[in-house]
């Protein structure tokens, strides 16, 4: 769907996508038999060119951060180790960005990836290692803690076991962020979400960030229930934002996981609809957490399930139409630029 893109000098860091080259397994892979895998095909390579071809659809788009996905990992060597295979991968694709030759766009400036944080104290040479691969620009891990007994929910992301977030190794290696500077990415799903509260108090020197808007959820044993859960969605936010540590993302509902309707590969709908459909999502965690604690991203190329990368952004500018200059600053870009430590990334936007 081809939109005029709304207020499109305002400066944006899209502070999570990911890059991947799943060609090579698409022919081995069987029929589609949960909603997340028609993301596959649908976007089988996204690398440079592709983000490129989005951040410069009509938006503003000054910088981005690349979040784990488990792409590119080492071949070889001990198995803790070849997640840092996918940070190798995104340093380079960040140097060729940040070399110029294609725009000003500085992709990948932050990079966010996985070290498996069940390793406890073990989990130390592989954040070093990230560290020196990532030529300045690491500046976090996600470990993915998605979790819900229902099989069907999750689909081919299932397999987490529960009750990560409470873990005595994880507690042990997150031990090891502070002194580094990391940061954490947290993706849950909305009934873990009172998981994370102990979780963010007991290392108030790590700064977390929810993803997601928390994951609401309307597909599996909790379809036809997304709205009835707002409530207890909403509490759980809220007390979360008792955290002066804890941050969120505003996206990821144009995934399969919420269960809203009219949205998928086929059908195409405009910002204003997505706007309706997510305002009081995004409303209720702008209210909790601030504006400086709070910020839009893609989520691409998962997110490209329910929307088109253009449409995505004019939906997040209209359910802010009513904020002020200085709220839109932090929410579309400040507030990434301040969490992930993009450093004159905002000054140049200017």
């Amino acid at each position: 769907m081809t939109e005029t893109i709304l207020d499109p000098d305002l400066p944006i860091i899209d502070p999570h996508h990911h890059l991947w080259d799943l060609r090579p397994m698409l022919a081995h892979l069987p029929p589609p038999a949960h909603p997340f895998q028609q993301i596959l095909p649908q976007s089988p390579r996204y690398l440079l060119d592709e983000i490129l071809a989005d951040t410069g659809s009509g938006h503003n788009v000054v910088g981005t951060v690349f979040v784990q996905c488990h792409a590119f990992y080492r071949a070889h060597g001990p198995d803790a180790m070849k997640p840092v295979g996918e940070t190798e991968f995104v340093a380079g694709v960040a140097a060729m960005a940040e070399s110029g030759i294609y725009g000003p766009m500085r992709a990948c400036a932050g990079i966010v990836g996985h070290a498996d944080l069940m390793l406890g104290d073990g989990v130390a040479a592989v954040l070093d290692a990230h560290v020196e691969a990532a030529g300045g620009r690491f500046r976090g891990i996600r470990h993915m803690m998605a979790h819900d007994a229902d099989p069907d929910v999750l689909g081919p992301m299932a397999g987490t076991p529960a009750g990560l977030a409470a873990h005595p190794a994880v507690r042990q290696a997150l031990g090891h962020f502070a002194a580094r500077r990391l940061t954490l990415d947290l993706w849950v799903l909305g009934p873990q979400l009172g998981e994370l509260l102990d979780l963010a108090r007991a290392f108030p020197d790590v700064p977390m960030v929810i993803d997601h808007v928390g994951t609401p959820l309307g597909i599996g044993r909790h379809a036809g229930k997304r709205d009835e859960g707002f409530a207890d969605w909403a509490a759980s936010m809220r007390a979360l934002a008792g955290c002066p540590n804890l941050f969120v993302k505003l996206g990821g509902l144009a995934m399969p996981f919420p269960g809203f309707a009219g949205l998928g590969p086929d059908a195409r709908p405009g910002s204003a609809v997505l706007a309706d459909l997510w305002k009081p999502w995004i409303e209720t965690c702008i209210e909790a957490f601030g504006p400086d604690r709070a910020m839009f991203e893609s989520n691409f190329p998962v997110d490209r399930w329910g929307a088109d990368y253009p449409v995505l952004w004019n939906a997040f500018k209209r359910i802010t139409a009513g904020a002020s200059a200085s709220e839109k600053a932090d929410l579309f870009a400040g507030t990434a630029a301040r969490f992930y430590r993009l450093d004159g990334m905002m000054e140049k936007a200017a």
